[in-house]
This record gives C-alpha cells, structure tokens and sequence, in this order.
C-alpha cells in the first residue's frame, strides 16, 4: 500500500444522495456472500461488486464486495478508495431508482467530484 488512503464519507455521501431521512444500510463483505445473493436475487453465479435492495420508499441495504473492489482497482489502475467510493455511489442510486444509462453516469460523476474523487 502507498501512504494513507483518504476514508471514503459513506454517511455524508449517502445522505447527499438520498436525502436525510433515508435509513440505509451497508454491509461490507466479499465474495461469498455476494455470489449467494447474486444467485438468489438475480440469477448470475459470480460474486458482485455492489448490490443494491430497497426495503421501503425511505429504506434500503446496500452489500459493498470490498474483495472485488480491491481487484477491480488493481484492474483499472486506480485507488482502492476510488473504486469504493464509485461502487457505493452507484448503489445509492439504485436504490433512488436510477437505471444504468447516461443520467444515472452523470449524476454518479457529480457527486464523486464533490467528494474529490474521480469518475472511476
């Protein structure tokens, strides 16, 4: 590891995202109980990065795999921290009811710029 990696803000991001009445949860994990989850909820047999499930209009649970976003910032070049920050963003805007396109990429990329990190 190179030097002290700066924390990622998951409240403040959060709340940013979802506004601050919104009871989330996050669980970090690995790989298996992703892979458990990603079989049961949506069929793929691989362990995912991030899953994302609303529980209600205000609540919801996000899994961060922190053993998968390790590898993927070994695979993209990038901080740990980076790739961390990006996932949790992108659940978060799942559970707001974002869909993958360009609107959910661009919202995702502001808020990361916020918090000093980059699109990654």
């Amino acid at each position: 590891m190179r030097g002290r990696r700066p924390r990622v803000p998951f409240e403040k991001m959060a709340r940013m995202i979802l506004g601050p009445r919104y009871e989330l949860s996050l669980v970090i994990c690995g790989d298996t109980l992703t892979r458990s989850l990603n079989r049961t909820y949506r069929k793929k047999g691989d362990p995912a990065n991030v899953l994302s499930f609303p529980l209600g209009k205000k609540e919801g649970e996000i899994f961060l795999n922190i053993r998968k976003a390790e590898r993927e910032s070994r695979t993209f070049d990038i901080a740990v921290q980076e790739r961390i920050a990006r996932l949790f963003t992108h659940g978060c805007f799942h559970l707001k009811g974002y869909m993958h396109g360009e609107k959910m990429e661009r919202e995702e990329g502001r808020i990361l710029r916020a918090f000093g990190f980059r699109r990654a």
